[in-house]
């Protein structure tokens, strides 16, 4: 008998490699292979074991070929391969990763007979607004992040309407965070500890934010369900300001020191001096221009679907928190 095989490209990096502890531990498929340029680390014994296969595969190529017979009407494709640090690339990058990725993706989906595809999106194509955005919003991309990634929506759709029994679930994620990721999230709490942080415009301002394991339990959710096509955004539910993260991290930690207010403009101003001054000695510093102002970029996401579907929301910030520290105490 074949066995099923879910074939995770992109499994090396942050969200790959936690799906994959999480598909192991309810043994949710027979095999898993993980395609990557970066080497899978934490998973030695699977691999030992036969569970886990690793394959060296670029998405900006032709993906590698799959030389064992497979299940493949009941096989599913995860699709986490992606350009996303912003800054950090060039704007040619994202195009040249993110566009022919969602092509080799859905090339290779097409090869091996396999009609189940979840694609990582981002929130970055909804562009940046006050009000609410769920997945009915019209989308208003900024940055070639963003582009790019609502251009590999598209393809990732012309391959599911090829075939009206191919399944196709996309997400678009916020800003995940949570045990061993030393992101946004990270970064705030360690600046906050040290007195550090500086909350943009007051902190009023709305940033979706996903815990990694409320992620991973959508994921899974989402699969169980019998539509052929589900778009669904992931952020937490409700989310907080950013001012009122800074005080549940500072009340659930202990931390004393106080929290600086500037405006955007002069963050941004003493971010371009700061860098430009630490390059003279060979340093460098997260304290970035554009990532100051992505900090007062308002996210304010909405996640209907899982609303409308009854999805279980365990992971608050709060709650978030707690379980990241049981987790991983050393972190903090």
């Amino acid at each position: 008998m074949r066995r099923t095989v879910a074939f995770i490209i992109g499994g090396s990096g942050y969200i790959g490699s936690n799906l994959l502890r999480g598909f192991l531990a309810g043994e949710r498929f027979e095999h898993y292979v993980v395609i990557d340029i970066k080497p899978l680390e934490g998973f030695d014994l699977e691999i030992k074991k036969g569970k886990v296969k690793f394959i060296f595969g670029d998405v900006r190529n032709e993906l590698p070929k799959i030389g064992e017979k497979f299940d493949s009407s009941k096989s599913w494709i995860f699709n986490f391969a992606a350009i996303h640090r912003e800054p950090g690339h060039g704007f040619k990058e994202y195009f040249g990763t993110n566009i022919p990725g969602a092509e080799n993706v859905t090339a290779f989906a097409r090869s091996n007979a396999i009609p189940n595809i979840y694609f990582t999106s981002s929130i970055a194509p909804y562009g940046k607004s006050l009000e609410k955005r769920n997945e009915s919003s019209p989308l208003y991309p900024e940055t070639a992040y963003g582009i790019s990634k609502a251009l590999a929506e598209k393809i990732h759709e012309k391959w599911r309407a090829e075939d009206d029994s191919r399944r196709l679930i996309i997400v678009r994620p916020s800003v995940i965070f949570g045990p061993n990721d030393p992101g946004n999230v990270y970064r705030m709490i360690k600046a906050l500890k040290k007195g550090t942080f500086v909350l943009p415009d007051g902190g009023n301002v709305i940033k979706a934010y996903g815990y990694i394991f409320g992620l991973v339990e959508s994921i899974m959710f989402t699969m169980d369900k019998k539509e052929n096509f589900i778009l669904y955004n992931y952020a937490e539910n409700p989310l907080v300001p950013l001012k009122k993260m800074t005080e549940i991290v500072k009340n659930r930690f202990g931390y004393k020191r106080p929290v600086f207010k500037l405006s955007i403009r002069v963050l941004s101003i003493i971010a371009f001096f700061l860098g430009n001054f630490l390059k003279l000695f060979g340093k460098t510093t997260d304290i970035h221009p554009v990532r100051v102002r992505k900090a007062g970029f308002p996210t304010n996401i909405e996640p209907s679907y899982l609303i409308e579907n009854q999805f279980e929301f365990k992971y608050d910030f709060e709650n978030a928190l707690n379980h990241w520290q049981k987790i991983t105490p050393e972190e903090f």
